[in-house]
């Protein structure tokens, strides 16, 4: 068994009386744990209100607050890839995440998981990401390590005040004589959850893409995301008719199988750059990591 170190957090909203059990919610809320499984966990205490304090089958339900709980799986995957800290200090690390490993638990991760790794070794339990890719993509991730300045890093991003530069490589069957293309449109969740779609509407993602070398059936592009919608810069390949090599999801989605450590998605989040907002420097982090060559 394996259990996450930190808690995860959950919402109770507001829906107006009569008010579910909370054993009622979270069933409702996770309906593939079991239903026993969230039993033994309250009864052993592991569910707790925000205050800390383990809740019972008996306890109320608690609209506009929090529940903690941690997630516990009963066999976790490895991931056999290494994460590398590029840039460490009093406030801020930057890591550059391997294909696979996600940045926090999912699924079946608690502990495989580049914010668990980067706990363990760095011994600073106040870690927490300001930025999140995919499992999938690989690349830079900028991880909070005190939390009093966290909010300031965090509002960099909110505030579209961070450029990041991705890199991909991708099918190519299209005419190199064109190279550059603004993608405009509305993202919104698809079918089944995890998936995206792009639908007619207000637009709300925005991507710049860069064709840098093509060569025969591959290429190989540089990607601005202007906004941050989840699956954005997959979509919009796919959407010009350059889907990512091994991408599963974009444009058909695939059968689930095991993950083929051989087989990584060609997607790589390789810069960053913004304006310090404690320093008031411009700064720029980039990875060496380079994703697989044109060639078969």
């Amino acid at each position: 068994m394996a259990i996450a170190l930190g808690p995860s957090v959950v919402y109770l909203p507001d829906t107006g009386a009569p008010y579910p059990t909370l054993l009622g919610f979270l069933a409702g809320r996770f309906p593939k744990i079991p239903h026993k499984t969230w039993i033994e966990r309250i009864t052993a205490g592991k569910v707790l209100s925000e205050e800390g304090q383990p809740i019972t089958l008996e306890t109320a339900y608690l609209p506009d607050k929090r529940l903690l709980y941690f997630r516990e799986v009963a066999e976790e995957p490895v991931i056999p890839l290494q994460e590398q800290i590029l840039f460490q200090n009093d406030h801020l690390l930057v890591a550059c995440k391997p294909p696979f490993l996600p940045v926090t638990p999912t699924g079946p991760y608690v502990r495989e998981t580049l914010l668990h790794r980067l706990k363990e070794r760095t011994g600073n339990p106040f870690l927490s990401p300001i930025n999140r890719i995919d499992r999938e993509t690989s690349g830079l991730v900028l991880i909070s390590t005190n939390k009093n300045s966290r909010g300031a890093y965090q509002r960099l991003f909110m505030e579209g005040q961070v450029r990041k530069t991705y890199a991909a490589v991708t099918d190519f069957l299209g005419d190199s004589r064109r190279t550059e293309w603004l993608v405009e449109n509305r993202i919104e969740a698809g079918e089944p959850w995890f998936r995206m779609r792009t639908c007619r509407g207000t637009v709300n993602a925005r991507s710049l893409i860069r064709l840098v070398q093509a060569n025969g059936h591959r290429a190989l592009f540089e990607l601005q995301p202007l906004t941050g919608k989840k699956h954005q810069l997959r979509l919009h390949l796919s959407g010009l008719g350059f889907p990512i090599r091994n991408d599963r999801c974009y444009p058909t989605l695939l059968a689930k199988r095991p993950d083929d450590f051989n087989r990584p998605l060609q997607l790589l989040s390789r810069k960053i750059e913004f304006r310090d907002p404690l320093s008031g420097k411009e700064v720029v982090f980039e990875t060496a990591r380079v994703l697989a060559p044109l060639e078969d």
